[in-house]
């Protein structure tokens, strides 16, 4: 019998895998227990309307990140601290600061755990940080530190 997996199941396959197995285990294990759907015609259509409609997202979702991406090559976020002798900082400039720089300054959302700083920023000066945006995609946000006044 071919059913459609609702869940893991070891030994079988993974979440939305069309696999084929013994009658007897899908009747008295799989589909009691909802781990399984019958392999009907219908399901079979709604499970590639799925695979499809998850295929269009992820694609949206590339795109959205390549055009941000160009989007912050543009851009410079300014950050304002306060100094110290010797054009050091007052503590460092952290990814919160930037993240909040950069929704403030150009109204771009990028969570702080999706930059990436080397080190800390604890002087003047101009940076580059990473941006994680996507899997696989990755921007650059260019950072200047400047005094307070």
């Amino acid at each position: 019998m071919k059913v459609i997996l609702l869940q893991d199941v070891k030994g079988q396959g993974k979440k939305g895998q069309m696999v084929e197995v013994s009658d007897g285990y899908a009747r008295n294990f799989l589909l009691p227990r909802k781990l399984a759907n019958e392999a009907t015609a219908d399901a079979l259509n709604a499970y590639t309307q799925a695979n499809k409609a998850a295929a269009h997202r992820i694609e949206v979702e590339k795109q959205t990140a390549n055009e941000l991406k160009e989007r912050l090559e543009k851009l410079q976020t300014k950050i304002y601290a306060k100094a110290g002798t010797g054009g050091r900082l007052f503590g460092s400039v952290t990814t919160k600061e930037i993240s909040e720089g950069l929704k403030a300054q150009h109204g771009i959302d990028i969570p702080k755990t999706k930059l990436a700083l080397d080190e800390p920023i604890k002087s003047f000066g101009t940076y580059q940080v990473k941006a994680k945006l996507y899997t696989e995609i990755t921007g650059t946000v260019y950072v200047v530190v400047a005094e307070e006044k």
